[in-house]
């Protein structure tokens, strides 16, 4: 019996002893600390994209699109109401019925399922309404960028093969300067103003869908399937002109459908959403509540900081979308001294929010959860913060397997960002804390890892890496580098290609550069983004070789003005004679991306004032530049 107890107690020992030996060295403590710190929020994250999963199964499963799951909801409560607008409102069965009109009428006018109409106008209900009737035919919106003018806005139009233009009475102006271009295409002008007449030459859509009927035109709309094209929306993505990237109707279901689960809403909520409706923040994130989930969205003409927590105390909303410029110019616009405003806002989702302000943004506004998310319009590496995370953009548990949800970060070149491969041709994984690209798996047969692309095939080429792990496999390269910690959090690092971030807008250098080159007609000009303290994002900057002292700034800012949107507009101008080269040619952005606009030496670089619309010396304005006073 003693020894009984002996063998017992020593077996007990040894057992100690080898797990205390096991997870003592190499660190392997290090999994006990990981488990305790994670388990919980991926517990919680488990559950939450299980539901995601299982739903976005069902509707792709049985053939859903955008249209058919709206109706499951107009259905279900037809006079509750779908989205506010300014003093106005429209109930699901209100939507229900326009959309029905806009359906009918463009299947009258001769429009088949696979064609494409872009749309140009202001956020409005009608907006939504009308990108809804269109799907109901089976024809894609192509959701332009109402900032665009000139080759930017037509470059788009052009670029998604659109038979026919929808927009606003406030785009006439932009419409005119390339109507000469559009060759004989239709136009449908959206009257927006009491005051205003449709143009003899274009097609008065408001007059022509009164008259339309509201019956459902089914047969149509069952052609369709939840693998079918739905809108496309612009993304500049790293490089070159704005790409019409597609949007299939189970790519908006799943970019709703994960923010929906992920930061836990229900059809209760009320969504306030004061972004573009033409991004997919605004028009998928936000929209995508309302159709499919059939909640309450408030939809704001122009975002307005002073004005956003009376507009969720107004309308009782408790959620809302965000960018990360947006919040700040909300915590700017608040006075310290005034009482926090009184609103029922409890979650916030969006991205881009600086970690610097994130906790007394939520100190200030009193607002319990941050959902702050890493994610491209057209990209399948998506990831989502969902336990306040101060910084982090989202997580992967970092003990499952990559099988679970596959995204990487791979090493890359510090100058040109291509992946750097090892000896057998496939990429290198980054160890913890170490910048890299993040891309993430390629799989057509599963929604959450599909890739659509863009309309033209080769840019979806450009961003498909292939052979990646190992032979066959393909990954989506979002372009962007970020770095992940041992609990598994990712934290956004920088945008690579040519381009940059500012005013909630991805600006693409290269075309600043064709504006440029091709209107202005100076050739020898490169354009990047500076950083500028207490801002989001990166200013522009345009270098321009003048060996002679002949440019006319003025005239250059009128052209500027006229061909480009105004968040494209480079602040900075560097007069240079010569920019930097590598040996084989090619431009050193990164060399004049550290200079700025405060560490030139030799070249004058100059600042573009709003309010006289000219380029000055940065000089007489750097103190307050540096200051970050100077408000931009």
């Amino acid at each position: 019996m003693l020894l009984e107890v002996i063998i017992h107690e020593v077996l007990i020992l040894a057992l100690i002893f080898i797990i205390s030996w096991f997870f003592l060295t190499n660190r392997r403590y290090r999994y006990l600390y990981i488990i305790y710190k994670t388990l919980p929020r991926d517990l919680t994250a488990l559950v939450r994209f299980g539901r995601l999963k299982y739903q976005l199964k069902t509707w792709v499963d049985s053939g859903m699109t955008i249209p058919k799951v709206f109706r499951t909801h107009v259905a279900r409560h037809p006079n509750r109401v779908a989205f506010h607008f300014e003093d106005t409102y429209w109930t699901f069965q209100e939507i229900e019925d326009f959309s029905n009109r806009v359906a009918n009428y463009f299947i009258k006018e001769g429009y088949q399922k696979g064609d494409s109409i872009a749309l140009l106008l202001e956020n409005r209900i009608e907006y939504v309404g009308i990108w809804l009737g269109l799907a109901k035919a089976g024809i894609i919106t192509a959701l332009v960028n109402t900032n665009l003018v000139s080759l930017p806005l037509l470059h788009c139009i052009t670029v998604s093969h659109c038979k026919a233009a929808i927009y606003g009475s406030d785009y006439v102006d932009a419409i005119d300067g390339i109507r000469d271009k559009l060759q004989g295409m239709k136009l449908y002008e959206f009257i927006t103003k009491d005051d205003v007449k449709a143009k003899d030459s274009d097609i008065d859509l408001k007059k022509e869908l009164q008259n339309q009927p509201k019956s459902c035109p089914i047969e149509r709309m069952d052609e369709s399937n939840a693998k079918d094209k739905l809108i496309y929306i612009f993304t500049s993505g790293t490089t070159g002109m704005p790409k019409a990237a597609i949007i299939p109707h189970c790519r908006f279901m799943y970019g709703s459908l994960s923010l929906y689960c992920m930061s836990n809403l229900n059809d209760s909520d009320v969504f306030y959403n004061p972004l573009p409706l033409y991004h997919s923040a605004g028009g998928i994130v936000g929209v995508g509540q309302c159709f499919l989930f059939g909640l309450t969205v408030l939809i704001r003409r122009k975002f307005s900081a002073s004005n956003f927590w009376k507009d969720c105390y107004k309308y009782k909303c408790t959620a809302t979308n965000y960018i990360g410029e947006t919040c700040r110019y909300i915590l700017a616009a608040h006075n310290k001294d005034e009482p926090v405003p009184k609103h029922k806002v409890t979650k916030m989702v969006g991205n881009g929010l600086r970690a610097e302000i994130w906790e007394e943004f939520q100190r200030t506004f009193n607002v319990k959860q941050i959902f702050e998310f890493y994610g491209s319009t057209e990209g399948n590496a998506n990831l989502i913060n969902i336990d306040n995370t101060i910084g982090a953009v989202g997580f992967v548990p970092p003990l499952a397997p990559s099988s679970v949800y596959p995204v990487a970060l791979i090493k890359c070149d510090d100058e040109t960002k291509q992946p750097l491969r090892n000896k057998e041709g496939f990429c290198i994984r980054c160890g913890l804390g170490e910048p890299g690209l993040l891309v993430g798996k390629i799989d057509a047969k599963k929604s959450i890892n599909q890739f659509a692309g863009y309309v033209d095939q080769k840019e979806t080429n450009r961003k498909i890496l292939q052979n990646v792990f190992s032979h066959g496999d393909s990954f989506f390269n979002t372009g962007d580098v970020l770095m992940k910690d041992e609990l598994g959090y990712f934290y956004f690092v920088d945008r690579t290609g040519d381009t940059y971030r500012w005013k909630g807008e991805n600006v693409s250098t290269t075309e600043v550069e064709r504006v440029v080159s091709e209107i202005v007609g100076l050739k020898d000009c490169v354009a990047y983004g500076v950083e500028v303290p207490k801002h989001e994002g990166k200013a522009g900057m345009l270098a321009i070789v003048d060996a002679d002292d002949k440019l006319d700034k003025e005239a250059l800012v009128e052209q500027l003005k006229t061909h480009l949107p105004s968040y494209a507009i480079p602040l900075f101008l560097r007069i240079t004679r010569s920019v930097p080269m590598t040996g084989t040619f090619k431009v050193k952005k990164n060399e004049l991306r550290k200079e700025g606009f405060s560490e030139v030496t030799g070249d004058e670089v100059y600042f573009l004032d709003m309010k006289s619309g000219k380029y000055v010396p940065v000089a007489q304005i750097c103190d307050k530049l540096r200051e970050g006073t100077l408000k931009l």
